[in-house]
């Protein structure tokens, strides 16, 4: 992108469309920010230039790897490759990131020489060797079926857009593939459904007849007692359960709408080898149809068939509809409280979904996974008849969420950023139980989930839910401070599935804990419920005072004691992530104290020794560190403490003697070094921590850990984040000497999640250059020629920590909604913009202009009092 024509020309409107409905616009009359604090951005861009424009079209070599996930939050998902093939099918409540089953779309152009594609592009060279079976021929693929020369594809959340070219077909081709997302509506949000759309355009001089085919290989067949259901206008895959193996029952329907009038093949030709794909095809490239009625089992496929005739520049859509209903998973991660019974203090489980602000689902007390949607279709055919009578409705407020997005003038690589880490919702990352409550892993492993329960210190980084869905991110909030907290208030950071009360056996992790303190001070001015933080305030109160009592016991305002962390391990004393964390906690329980009249003196002597330290013992001039001390407390030497993988070998102990215990990150500069500074910023609190020092510590994250290249660096750990040629972040670097033999086991790495962490803080403080700098290094790296851009891996696939980059929003346009005192608050860090916005009651955009905002409001309301512009 050009800077050359100031420090705004890096504003460049990328919506399609317009917004749908106009509410009446909010101004305020507080005097607006002109601008004139602005950073400059350099006339010449040091960094390398992207190869591909970004929020635009992949296509040649940057398609490669593009797979856009649909399905519902929580139900499971299917992904559209770039070229339009289904891949990682994971219906089945799990990933299976490398299951692509034997579907696909083709059409059949008649004539004295009929033409006939899989409605694909070319499969990309990666399939054709290395892959799993792959030596073996990639046989029950549908590779070797001819497909169009040419693709391209556009995302434009939650719709995924395809053009297929190819000059001896005389159909112009386009493919839309999406499913509901809804903000403030969970419910549609979760459907476990997703659509086709093939668009076709005669683009000749001459009448065109031709047949369009869906078609499918019966994938959930596993091994036994498998059919192919009939229903209208498609047919069911359908596995039921096992005698002998623990199958559950399986369900998948493909289907269109009745003005297609399809022919439908229930039955694919049965026999060895390749016959039943040899023989369907036989049947496309003729330009034919099927009419073959159900069998009772063992059909291998089935295929719908769609005539339809073309006048020249005619066009036609036919729309292939999915659904599936898989009621129950063998999924069960129960860690019970002592002697094997689980443990709840007594009043803490008394915060109902009601009191909560959501709906009151059905009460689950089952013993394995089962997920929402279940409790509110009894099967298969329920789910496919809502999703045929909701459709256009479901699609048309889809589309109002995507035109109010898309309408934004922010910059285009932060619009992608943003867009791309939503796809996580819809993946299996995200779980949603009977009883409507929402429950995740980190990320997900290739064949099941990463890292159980939703864990508080990686989900603190997650600022998508709470402003899209904050329903289901307060039900996170009383899991956390019922099932998940113990009458001491110590809280296990890793919840039970199906959520239940956890024992307690383990260090509670200080980052989560506090972060969860401040996340309930966000949840409340998100919602402006004042009942629900009644409820939850002395539960809180006292996840604080554990907090204190454990890590602080000498009330010094900075945690000292061994404090558990999201690097997974334990900083011996005193650090400035962890301390501003514990200062955002303070700051909140001073803020919720004093509205609910509660006295709060003690935490307020707190948080002013641990500010004075943090800023006066912990900052070097130039950054935020640690300092590591294992001696002189309550706790055991750190060879003996209960730690992940932190056990002492002979050769560590010499270490521990000469250097302290091993992963700490000392006179490091930390990119997470001042991240609860964020996480105040974000949950609307005063910063805690002097901003001057905050911006000081942001630039030299940016100066020493911001790599344009990584061809010279060591990484022993996990290099596949960012290696050889590749920018990225580093999670830490020592400018200043003092790397230990040992460092936190992961300071080598990049993580997406903390570079847009710091890429927001750093746009907060106005340093917007500088922050797009680390956004435009990721985002290269998901360009789609190497990683997939939309999927955004640390452990596991789709890992949560990447809807930090929801933050830049904020970040960028100070654009915070406070439902207590109905006041938008506005801080443009780039002079006029338009951007969206989503409130727990409605959503739209806000136009910034001349000093001035106006709120748009597309679905539901805003109701604004006042709008306050930040000087």
């Amino acid at each position: 992108m050009n800077h050359t024509k100031g420090r705004r020309s890096f504003i460049k409107k990328v919506g399609l469309g317009s917004l749908a409905a106009v509410a009446s616009g909010v101004t305020g009359a507080v005097a607006a920010n002109d601008g004139s604090d602005l950073p400059d951005i350099p006339a010449k861009n040091e960094w390398p230039a992207a190869e591909r424009a970004f929020n635009g079209v992949y296509k040649g070599e940057y398609l490669n790897r593009v797979a856009f996930p649909i399905g519902g939050l929580g139900a499971g998902m299917f992904c559209l490759e770039g070229t339009g093939a289904i891949s990682h099918m994971s219906i089945n409540n799990r990933p299976e990131v490398f299951f692509e089953p034997n579907v696909f779309a083709a059409v059949c152009v008649k004539g004295a020489q009929p033409v006939a594609r899989v409605l694909e592009g070319p499969v990309p060279e990666w399939k054709i060797f290395g892959q799993r079976g792959t030596g073996n021929g990639a046989g029950g693929t549908s590779y070797g079926l001819p497909r169009f020369e040419e693709a391209t594809f556009l995302a434009r959340f939650p719709f995924g857009i395809i053009e297929l070219k190819d000059k001896a077909m005389p159909l112009e081709v386009e493919v839309t593939g999406w499913s509901p997302f809804i903000p403030g509506d969970e419910d549609n949000s979760g459907l476990p459904v997703g659509a086709l759309e093939y668009r076709f355009v005669n683009r000749t001089a001459k009448m065109q007849e031709a047949v369009f085919s869906y078609n499918a290989k019966n994938f959930v067949a596993r091994g036994e007692r498998a059919r192919i259901r009939k229903m209208e206008q498609g047919f069911i895959l359908s596995q039921e359960p096992g005698k002998d193996k623990p199958f559950t029952k399986t369900d998948f329907a493909i289907y269109t709408t009745a003005d297609q009038q399809p022919v439908t093949d229930y039955c694919w030709f049965r026999g060895g080898w390749f016959d039943p794909v040899t023989m369907i095809w036989n049947t496309i490239e003729a330009g034919a149809t099927k009419d073959n009625p159900p069998v009772d089992w063992d059909a291998p496929g089935a295929s719908l068939f769609v005539p339809f005739t073309l006048a020249p520049g005619g066009r036609r859509t036919i729309r292939i509809m999915m659904a599936w209903y898989v009621p129950e998973a063998d999924l069960r991660i129960q860690d019970k409280g002592p002697d094997g019974k689980e443990q709840c203090h007594s009043d803490a489980c008394c915060i109902t979904p009601l009191e909560s602000g959501l709906q009151a689902y059905t009460k689950f007390t089952g013993e394995k996974y089962q997920p929402w949607y279940a409790s509110r279709f009894k099967n298969i055919e329920a789910v496919a008849a809502y999703w045929r009578a909701q459709y256009d409705t479901l699609k048309k407020k889809s589309a109002l969420f995507k035109d109010a997005f898309y309408s934004s003038t922010l910059p285009a690589e932060v619009i992608e950023a943003v867009a791309a880490n939503l796809t996580i919702l819809k993946s299996p990352t995200v779980l949603r139980q009977y009883d409507g409550r929402m429950w995740a892993w980190e990320g997900c492993s290739d064949e099941a989930g990463c890292c159980h329960g939703t864990c508080t210190h990686v989900w603190n980084y997650a600022q998508a839910i709470c402003h899209l869905f904050p329903g289901l991110e307060i039900g996170l909030r009383n899991t956390e401070y019922c099932e998940d907290q113990s009458a001491a208030g110590h809280q296990t950071f890793r919840a039970n599935m199906p959520i239940s009360p956890v024992k307690h056996d383990f260090h509670a992790a200080a980052d989560g804990q506090l972060g969860g303190i401040m996340k309930v001070y966000r949840e409340w001015r998100i919602s402006g419920n004042h009942s629900w933080l009644k409820k939850i305030y002395p539960l809180t109160k006292r996840s604080l005072d554990y907090c204190i009592e454990t890590w602080d016991p000498t009330h010094k305002g900075v945690l000292e004691e061994p404090h558990h962390n999201t690097y997974d391990i334990e900083f011996w004393g005193p650090d400035a992530m962890c301390t501003s964390f514990y200062l955002g906690a303070l700051q909140s329980i001073i803020t919720m104290g004093s509205f609910l009249k509660e006295d709060i003196g003690i935490y307020r002597s707190l948080q002013e020794k641990g500010k004075a330290f943090l800023e006066n013992q912990l900052y070097n001039g130039e950054y935020f560190f640690q300092k590591i001390q294992w001696e002189g407390l309550k706790a055991q030497n750190p060879a003996e403490a209960q730690s992940f993988g932190g056990a002492y070998s002979r050769e560590a102990v010499a270490i521990l003697k000469k250097e302290g215990p091993k992963y700490q990150y000392g006179s490091g500069c930390l990119s997470d070094g001042v991240l609860g500074s964020w996480m105040a910023a974000v949950c609307g609190l005063e910063d805690p921590v002097d901003p001057k020092k905050i911006t000081s510590h942001l630039l030299s994250v940016h100066r020493y850990n911001l790599k344009k290249s990584l061809k010279g660096h060591v990484n022993p750990q996990r290099p596949a984040y960012a290696l050889g040629n590749e920018g990225g972040l580093l999670l830490c670097t020592w400018p200043r000497g003092g790397k230990l033999s040992l460092p936190f086991v992961y300071s080598n790495e990049v993580w997406t999640g903390i570079e847009y962490q710091v890429a927001a803080h750093l746009m907060m403080m106005g340093k917007v250059a500088e922050g797009l700098d680390i956004v435009r290094a990721c985002r290269n790296r998901y360009n789609g020629r190497v990683r997939n851009p939309f999927n955004e891996y640390e452990c596991g696939h789709w890992y949560a920590r990447a809807m930090s980059s929801y933050g830049m929003l904020q970040g960028l346009t100070g654009l915070r909604y406070d439902a207590v005192d109905k006041i938008l608050h506005v801080h443009s860090k780039i002079g006029d913009f338009t951007c969206f916005l989503s409130t727990a009651t409605g959503f739209g955009t806000v136009v910034y202009k001349n000093r001035k905002a106006q709120v748009r409001t597309v679905s539901g309301t805003i109701d604004i009092k006042e709008i306050r512009y930040a000087l």
